[in-house]
């Protein structure tokens, strides 16, 4: 038998960025259009740019992203990622955006996007 050992880790921890969802759901139904938008706020300590392509299509989604200033007093800045299905047929895909930062710290961040595409119900609605 394995003895079990037991670990407490204590400490702070500092978020990089505020991801708010921190993943895309795409559902609906063929023929709708599904989009979302996800909000990226980093944080005052760990001040990035987003760096790279900003408009990017996939097989089953397109992507912008958008650069705003959160207030005209602070000039901060804050991203928008908005997400759009472009599956026509039924199904479900499981992708991940890439986005590349300037930041040494986290020169990466990744944002799930799960898509779920379903046939529409006889005699519902387009």
């Amino acid at each position: 038998m394995t003895p079990l050992l037991q670990l407490t880790v204590i400490g702070n921890i500092n978020n990089f960025v505020r991801i708010i969802p921190n993943r895309v759901t795409l559902r609906g139904f063929t023929g709708d259009s599904i989009v979302r938008t996800v909000k990226i706020i980093p944080e005052e300590k760990y001040p990035f740019k987003m760096v790279g392509d900003r408009t990017v299509h996939n097989k089953n989604f397109r992507y912008k992203l958008e650069e705003v200033k959160r207030s005209t007093k602070t000039e901060k800045t804050e991203y928008v990622l908005t997400v759009a299905n472009l599956k026509k047929e039924k199904g479900r895909y499981f992708e991940t955006i890439r986005l590349k930062t300037d930041s040494k710290i986290r020169p990466e961040i990744r944002i799930r996007v799960y898509g779920n595409i379903l046939d529409r119900p006889p005699g519902g609605k387009k």
